[in-house]
Order: C-alpha cells, then structure tokens, then sequence
C-alpha cells in the first residue's frame, strides 16, 4: 500500500487545471493504485490526482451504485439533469462542510487505465462526487458551490 499525502487548501494544484493523460502505462496503474489506497486511508468517496500534487486528470470514486472503487481518467461530463442539494466536504478542506445544489443525474464520458472509452450515469451522492471531483481537475474547490456553511470544525 503505498499512500501519497493529501494536500491542503492552499496548495497550488488545488488551483490549477490539470493536463489531460495521453500515456496509458505502468506508472498510471501505480498512480491509480496509489489514489486507490490513499482514498480507502482517508475514508473519502472521492479523490482527485490535483489533491496529492499530480496535475493529470485522474479521479477515483466510491461508486454508490456498485460499491466499488471506480478511476475515471480524462472524465468529462456529457450530461447533467435536475437539481439537488447536497453536504459536502473535501480531503484538501478538513473540517468543514458546505450545503451546494448539484445536477440530480450526470452522466461522464471517462477513459480507464489502459485508455479504453466508458462511460457512466450516476444519481444522488455519486453524481455530487463526480461533479466535485472533476471540479478538482479544473482548479476548483467545493467552496466556490457553497450556499450556506453547515458545520465549519478545526
């Protein structure tokens, strides 16, 4: 198990925009691995490589349907429906907790580690994940979604 420190808010990959992922190998698996397993420490539902310093549009998910650890790379939202408010938080942001409003149902267009083209349609806190995990890839942190903070702790 090879675990990565989750950077904090302020850290300068929080902000900006990752680079898409063009090579598919052996140091991609590792790095999925290792989010994989960073994730799990941190009892998270979502990571994204910005969030330990890697600026490569890499997310991983607990995927609410299936239960599953899901990589998702080079995802992009195809579709969103619906509205729903949601609590969130963030690994990079411990201690505090937002209300947003998300779409009810997206739908992602994502690549998988050997570079195979998938694609997945999710509702309720998986669709929230998603969302704020791909927010990640492009330098944005849940706090810009914030309606209203619900429990801010140190």
């Amino acid at each position: 198990m090879a675990l990565r420190e989750i950077v904090k808010e302020g850290y300068e990959s929080l902000s900006k925009i990752s680079k898409p992922v063009t090579t598919f190998d052996s140091r991609l698996e590792l790095l999925i691995k290792d989010m994989k397993d960073t994730l799990t420490n941190a009892d998270g539902l979502g990571l994204a490589a910005p969030q330990i310093g890697v600026l490569r549009r890499v997310i991983v998910i607990v995927d609410g349907e299936t239960e599953q650890l899901v990589a998702l790379v080079n995802p992009e939202i195809t579709n969103a429906s619906g509205t729903q408010n949601a609590t969130e938080g963030c690994l990079s942001v411990p201690g505090v907790w937002g209300r947003t409003e998300r779409p009810a149902e997206v739908t992602v267009k994502a690549q998988d580690s050997k570079g195979e083209w998938f694609e997945i349609t999710r509702t309720g806190i998986t669709a929230v994940c998603l969302c704020h995990e791909i927010d990640h890839l492009n330098g944005i942190l849940f706090r810009e979604h914030v309606i209203e903070y619900v429990e801010e702790k140190d």
